[in-house]
This record gives C-alpha cells, sequence and structure tokens, in this order.
C-alpha cells in the first residue's frame, strides 16, 4: 500500500476506518456451527435448540445476507469517495476465497471417486470443470458435485463480481424511503419461491429438506435467487448507519430478532420450506444484526472471545467440515483409536480445530502473501 501523500490524505483515510463489531463474527460462529449440526447430528440431542438445529439450512441464507453487509459496511463510503479500485476489490476477495476453497477440494479428492459412480460420464467431466472455476452453482444438477457446502462459494464470487459495480448504484437517503427499499428487496426475495410453490415444476406437492428435482435445486443453490438477500444486507449497512452503537433501539431490534427467529424455526415444520430457504427470514435475520451491531448485553455476550474466534474461521469451517467429517468416519480413525466413544462431540472438535489451524496458517498468509504481491495502492 502506497504511503499517505499528506496529512490530508491520512486524515481521509482514518476516517474511513470502521468499528469492530466482534459481535458479529460470534454470531456467525453459532451459525456455521448450526449448519455443522444440522448435517451431522440428530437435533434432538440439542434439546431446547432442536428447531434450530433442524432448520439448520437457513444459516446459509443468513450467510448470504451478512456477506452483503459487511462489504457495504467496509467499501461504502470508499466507493462513493472513488477510492474503491475494482481490480483490487477483486483480487482481495480473491485472496480470501480461493486458497482456502482450493486446500477443501484437495483434501476431498477421494469423493472424486464417489462422483465418477453416480454421474454420467458428460456430468462428471463438467463437475471437474467447473467446480474448480467456481460455476458449478450454475447448474442445479452441478452445484454440490465434490463438495456440498462449495456451492456458497459460487454465489458469493458472483456477489463479489458485481458489488464493486452495485455498490455504486443510488440508494435511497431517507429513513422511510429505505424501509420501503428494503421491503421491497424482501417481496423480491419471495417471488421465486411463491412461482415454484404454485406451479409445482418438479411435481412435488409437498417441499421438504429432503427433496430433490431440478427446479427446486435451482431456487436453493444457483447465485440468482439469492441475490434479494444480499441486496437487502446491502440496504441494512445504510439503516445501520443511521443508528447510533449505544442505541437502546438496537438492544430491542436485538431481542425481537432473535426471539422471532427462534419462533419461526420451532414451527420451522409448518413453514414453506422454499421460502424459508431464503427469503422470509430476511427482517429477522436483519433484526439479529443490528442488534449485536450495538453495545449492549447481547453483543457482550456474542462478543466472547472464543465464540469471536472460532467465528473467525467460519468459511474455513464451512467449507471444509462436509468432506472432513466423512472423511474421519469413512476411515474409522476414531474406532481405531479407541476414541469412536467421544463421538460426535470429539468430531466436532477436530473439524474446529482445524479449521482455526487451517485460518491462521494458512488462510491468513496466503492472504498476505497475494495481496502483497497483486495488489498495489490498495486502501486499506
Amino acid at each position: 500500500m502506497d504511503k499517505p501523500r499528506n496529512d490530508a490524505e491520512a486524515q481521509s483515510r482514518a476516517k474511513v476506518k470502521k468499528d469492530r463489531l466482534p459481535a458479529l463474527s460470534g454470531l456467525r460462529c453459532f451459525a456455521a456451527l448450526n449448519i455443522v449440526f444440522f448435517h451431522f447430528s440428530n437435533p434432538k440431542w440439542f434439546g431446547p435448540f432442536a428447531p434450530i438445529v433442524a432448520n439448520g439450512y437457513t444459516s446459509v441464507s443468513f450467510f448470504l445476507l451478512m456477506s452483503g453487509f459487511i462489504l457495504a459496511y467496509n467499501y461504502d463510503e470508499r466507493a462513493r469517495a472513488g477510492r474503491l479500485k475494482a481490480r483490487n476489490f477483486w483480487i482481495a476477495r480473491f485472496s480470501r476465497l480461493y486458497p482456502v476453497y482450493v486446500l477443501a477440494l484437495l483434501v476431498s479428492l477421494g469423493m472424486l471417486v464417489d462422483e465418477w459412480h453416480v454421474r454420467t460420464h458428460a456430468q462428471f467431466f463438467w463437475g471437474i470443470t467447473l467446480t474448480p472455476l467456481l460455476l458449478q452453482g450454475w447448474s442445479p444438477s452441478l452445484s454440490t458435485f465434490w463438495n456440498t457446502p462449495a456451492w456458497t462459494m459460487c454465489t458469493e464470487a458472483f456477489f463479489y463480481l458485481i458489488f464493486p459495480a452495485v455498490i455504486l448504484f443510488k440508494r435511497p437517503k431517507r429513513l422511510g424511503s429505505l424501509l420501503l427499499w428494503m421491503l421491497f428487496l424482501w417481496g423480491c426475495g419471495m417471488i421465486l419461491p411463491s412461482l415454484y410453490m404454485y406451479f409445482k415444476p418438479d411435481g412435488i406437492q409437498h417441499v421438504t429438506r429432503y427433496s430433490d428435482g431440478f427446479w427446486i435445486r435451482a431456487l436453493k443453490f444457483t447465485p440468482p435467487p439469492h441475490l434479494p438477500s444480499f441486496f437487502f444486507g446491502i440496504a441494512l449497512a445504510d439503516l445501520d448507519r443511521r443508528l447510533p452503537r449505544s442505541s437502546r433501539l438496537r438492544l430491542w431490534m436485538g431481542l425481537v430478532g432473535i426471539a422471532a427467529i427462534y419462533t419461526i424455526l420451532y414451527y420451522g415444520d409448518y413453514m414453506p420450506f422454499p421460502m424459508m430457504h431464503d427469503g422470509l427470514m430476511m427482517p429477522l435475520f436483519g433484526l439479529a444484526i443490528l442488534g449485536l451491531a450495538g453495545q449492549n448485553f447481547i453483543a457482550s455476550f456474542f462478543g466472547f472471545y472464543p465464540f469471536v474466534a472460532i467465528g473467525q474461521a467460519t468459511y474455513c469451517l464451512y467449507i471444509l467440515h462436509f468432506n472432513l467429517w466423512n472423511i474421519i468416519h469413512h476411515t474409522h480413525v476414531l474406532n481405531r483409536l479407541g476414541l469412536a466413544r467421544f463421538d460426535p462431540w470429539l468430531s466436532y472438535g477436530i473439524l474446529i480445530g482445524i479449521a482455526v489451524l487451517v485460518m491462521k496458517f494458512f488462510e491468513k498468509p496466503m492472504q498476505r502473501i497475494i495481496r502483497e504481491r497483486y495488489i498495489k495502492s490498495y486502501g486499506r
């Protein structure tokens, strides 16, 4: 990064520095663990939290909305000042996303054997071609190829691609207009799920998390249906700027948001799955984020250091957990070591430990190397 040319430039850059929001990292910790438990647990193990685990797929929608919020929170003022260079932004995002993404594919090369046996030769060829390029999510049938959770990274890559242009779009300035815009985005997020439920293009009468078909996979895994969540997150950052960190309103937002999320998930079996998968929860996620971005006892709880430490490694945990879990259990390594009686909790601990180590010794160093080599004059 070039040194500031004068005191005015230094002050300008200082103004861009944002408050740290550790509670949001803590919230990401719980969201990521919930995805792990959703994939590999019996929800009944978690007592009163069973409804949250049983509907853990909604955590992915939370992450996609949070992506829009964090990007806008960090880059909006820079973009408005004309200091956001698209090339540098893309390289910075690439350095964050791609090294660990490739590591996860390499770790799970053995999964390609299973893919070979369940796919046609043409599907297998396109799967091994598109997946390393972060394009598999655009094909509903191949979206979960090789590493099941990796479809999300395809969606994130698409968001990163369009963000430098999207952040410059003129957005409402007045509070009332901003809230109406967010309401409109919420409605947009439910258009495709509503159309799916009305027309039933896969011929499925009652769609659940286990339902499979071309169109439900397109709704769940391809990038376009998730755009309203991403845009909602960007608008949420605009709303966040209007609220003081110490505002008591944030506390109530957090309490209402978390309570409403729990209530919706508690009755998740009675909710329309296509809407639950993305659009329906947008305002509730928004309330929780605004609440935890404040200064209150909820933010203090989620800002507890161990939660934050795991939260910072959530990308590694998310992208690695699925195939690592399968490797651990397909190799029966815990049985051979006489540790199977401690499962599944030992496996959860192993996944968390590996994620933290990968973040510290691989993700962060690779980010630094790529940014130092390829980014010039990158305003931090």
